[in-house]
């Protein structure tokens, strides 16, 4: 990108300063100074990152907490559950039902939680990210 930056400049330095030392280091510092802007925007925006990856408990906790509410349903549903079920009919043993999730809810939340939806491949296909 600095390459990119650089190559007009130094044609319109052709133009004006016609010394090649000067130009090169008039282009060199130029160069040094988009370099340092970079530097300086890329330093503010890791002080922001960490920042806000401080938070508050609730802030930075909301989401694990609900994928891991969600993992423990699936589990629970698709793992546990049928195996209760089978050791309670091989020993015999009377029991009430277990209780049963709303797979419906579980898989709307999981599914936007875990970005499933259209619109994200809709928007990754466009370009838009």
């Amino acid at each position: 990108m600095l390459g990119k930056l650089i190559g007009p400049i130094s044609d319109i330095l052709d133009k004006f300063i016609p010394d090649a030392d000067e130009k090169a280091k008039l282009a060199h510092e130029i160069g040094t100074l988009a370099e340092k802007q970079a530097h300086s925007i890329a330093l503010a925006q890791i002080a922001v990152n960490v920042e806000e990856a401080k938070g508050n408990l609730f802030q930075s906790s909301w989401r694990p907490f609900v994928g891991w509410t969600c993992g423990v349903a699936f589990a629970y549903h698709f793992v546990v559950q049928p195996l209760l079920l089978f050791c309670i009919a091989a020993f015999g043993v009377a029991m009430p039902d277990l209780p049963v999730f709303d797979m419906a809810s579980l898989l709307t939340v999981l599914g936007g939680l875990l970005g499933l939806g259209s619109l994200r491949t809709l928007e990754k296909s466009k370009g838009l990210t």
